[in-house]
């Protein structure tokens, strides 16, 4: 039986293969898919890396900050509110979410070993999901926002209007983001602080305000991602687990403080994404996911082994 399952996989698979290969315009319609869908995990994976770089902390409740942004716009959409409009209204709730959680667990955790960081975020995670689970149910819901479908190629590909919006979001908030870092005095004082913490202390800055900011700003990024997700997207209770697994792969990859990698990295898994999900199944699409991300940790591990040996 596993043989001739296996056997029927293999078949699935290599006849969707072929399918690529004799319809050029459908390999269009997939990277164009996963470009679009890319943008969007590279604001949770930009946030992910400003907390992790700043305060070293791996937050494990990422993807369900992302989940909550969602049910924002879901919440302003069934209430006859366009959801982009719920941009602005995620963002400032997120921040004040972002900075309340910072207040009440992560500074308590702050200074201590990475693995008492990874079980509060993760902690606050499975709390997350079931305080949403008891107010919105474990059905998944959507953002209507009314936008239609565009035809190129002869109509041979589709593209959903609302990701286009959604894209020109996520690159406007991405632009956003990068003059706030470079221009403002609080994100001066945040890059200060990746830097050197005890020199910041030192130059008069206040870092436990910076953390504080830091954190909440991650959370206000993953609201807006959240609102973008709950458009194009469904959004449920525990589907903030892949969301965070995503960010995780992408950081990973790209490394902290590189802005260009983080974006290149969401862009290229979610081309990757779509991709597997047509070969293999959609099913197996968060499988795709998680191996790249043991792919990465083993390649990071095997740089790291090397580097060693060149040092002595």
């Amino acid at each position: 039986m596993p043989v001739f399952t296996l056997s029927l996989v293999a078949q699935f698979m290599s006849d969707n293969i072929s399918l690529l290969v004799l319809a050029p315009a459908l390999n269009v319609q997939l990277i164009l898919d996963g470009i679009m869908i890319g943008a969007i995990f590279a604001l949770a994976a930009y946030g992910l890396a400003l907390v992790w770089g700043v305060m070293n902390v791996k937050n494990l409740a990422q993807g369900d900050f992302v989940i909550m942004g969602g049910y924002v716009g879901v919440l302003m959409s069934e209430n006859g509110i366009h959801p982009i409009l719920a941009l602005p209204v995620a963002i400032v709730l997120m921040f004040g979410f972002g900075w309340l959680i910072y207040r009440i667990i992560i500074v308590r955790v702050i200074e201590r070993d990475l693995f008492t960081s990874l079980l509060a975020t993760f902690g606050l995670a499975l709390v997350i999901q079931q305080l949403l689970n008891l107010i919105f149910g474990s059905d998944v819901r959507t953002a209507e926002s009314g936008f239609g479908t565009l035809y190129i190629l002869g109509g041979l590909v589709t593209i959903a209007e609302i990701k286009l919006v959604s894209l020109g979001l996520a690159a406007l908030l991405a632009i956003m983001i990068v003059a706030f870092m470079k221009l403002s005095r609080m994100g001066q004082s945040i890059r200060a602080t990746a830097q050197n913490a005890r020199a910041a202390r030192i130059m008069g800055i206040d870092t436990d305000r910076v953390y504080a900011f830091t954190y909440a700003l991650n959370a206000a990024i993953c609201g807006a991602a959240g609102v973008l997700i709950s458009m194009i997207w469904v959004i449920q209770p525990f589907f903030g687990i892949s969301y965070s697994i995503r960010s995780f792969v992408i950081v990973t990859a790209a490394g902290l403080g590189n802005l260009p990698g983080v974006i290149l990295a969401a862009l290229g898994l979610g081309v990757a994404e779509q991709f597997s999900g047509f070969i293999i199944g959609a099913e197996f699409q968060q499988a795709t996911v998680v191996s790249l991300l043991l792919l990465v940790l083993i390649i990071r591990q095997l740089q790291m082994r090397r580097h060693r040996k060149v040092v002595i």
